[in-house]
């Protein structure tokens, strides 16, 4: 992680200390109200949740290797994958282990200081998703409508800059939404009746007058990062199809280089906009838990696969790598 996580995750750690020697009120474990306790159940989902992270997490890591050790991906854009690749371990590493624990638990609970700890997290690699996504749509705008320019304007110092960027954006915000949510009085009440620990959940719970408040910042915050992001890759896809349109040859392979970027981005916003902006009081508890599980762990699952599937580079690394490791196999 980049050393600002550390700094981050040390004060919030004091912050969370100085709760229990105060006059905040907090308990010291969440009760967690996950799926159903059936035996059946359990087992099913267990192993469904260990596949989705098996997959999450091989089908990042070759990505990660195949820009890392194959020469014709050292460029900006692939770079930006990579880095895409890594944040998806993260995002799905912050709730799926422990809901994969979980699933064969008689309790499930959490520590009020992992309850913390898990929402900086998940808010960060959301946060950081976001901004790189965009960072991945700019790129694609330099690239076609400034392709003269391009290696200038897309230069090594400015991709280094874009990701900085990115992993400050969602660091800070979630630093500010996970204080705020830390300082929260809960009066004894310690049940979350979620998968894993997010804020809306904990601002339902919080016996504090303030709660209204706390989830505006939050929101604000929130929306600052997804919105601006999401605006700066609207606009940034206007001009690509606008510049696109306006060209007599060579259409398709333009579009090719943007369909995966662009498939990714309406699976990411998408089941957000779904889980945050249709009203909660519409949904059952069921839909909430396969909301979360939809933004939290598909589609971390789904990034590589669609980069896989959908990008010819991509898809002519692995089969240059499955046989140089043929030819390895024989020689041997």
């Amino acid at each position: 992680l980049p050393p600002v996580h550390y700094f981050l995750l040390f004060f919030l750690q004091m912050s969370l200390q100085s709760l229990q020697w105060g006059n905040v009120s907090s308990p010291t474990t969440f009760l967690l109200l996950g799926f159903s306790n059936a035996y059946k159940a359990q087992v099913t989902l267990c192993l469904g949740f260990l596949l989705i992270y098996l997959v999450t997490v091989l089908g990042n890591l070759l990505i990660m290797t195949l820009v890392w050790l194959d020469g014709h991906l050292h460029s900006p854009m692939y770079y930006f994958l990579g880095h895409l690749s890594f944040l998806d371990i993260c995002y799905s590493s912050v709730t799926l282990p422990k809901i994969l624990k979980d699933s064969f638990s008689p309790q499930k609970t959490i520590s009020f200081v992992g309850c913390i700890t898990q929402i900086y997290f998940f808010l960060c690699f959301g946060g950081s998703e976001c901004m790189l996504l965009a960072a991945m749509a700019y790129d694609r705008y330099l690239a076609i409508c400034h392709p003269l320019h391009y290696t200038t304007l897309m230069n090594k110092k400015i991709c280094l800059c874009l990701v900085a960027v990115s992993w400050l954006s969602g660091s800070f915000s979630s630093l500010i939404q996970t204080f705020l949510t830390a300082h929260l009085p809960f009066c004894g009440s310690n049940v979350i009746d979620h998968l894993f620990c997010e804020v809306p959940f904990l601002l339902k719970a919080s016996c504090s007058p303030n709660t209204h408040l706390n989830e505006a910042v939050s929101y604000a915050l929130a929306g600052t990062i997804a919105m601006g992001s999401f605006l700066l890759i609207f606009v940034s896809y206007v001009h690509i199809i606008w510049a696109v349109l306006q060209r007599r040859a060579g259409r398709q392979k333009a579009f090719a280089t943007c369909t995966s970027h662009l498939t990714v981005v309406c699976l990411f916003f998408g089941a957000g906009a779904i889980t945050y902006l249709v009203p909660h009081s519409s949904r059952s508890k069921e839909m909430h838990e396969v909301l979360a599980l939809l933004y939290a762990v598909v589609t971390p699952m789904l990034n590589p696969v669609i980069y896989s599937l959908r990008n010819s580079e991509v898809r002519r690394a692995i089969r240059k790598a499955l046989h140089r490791g043929l030819l390895e196999q024989r020689v041997s």
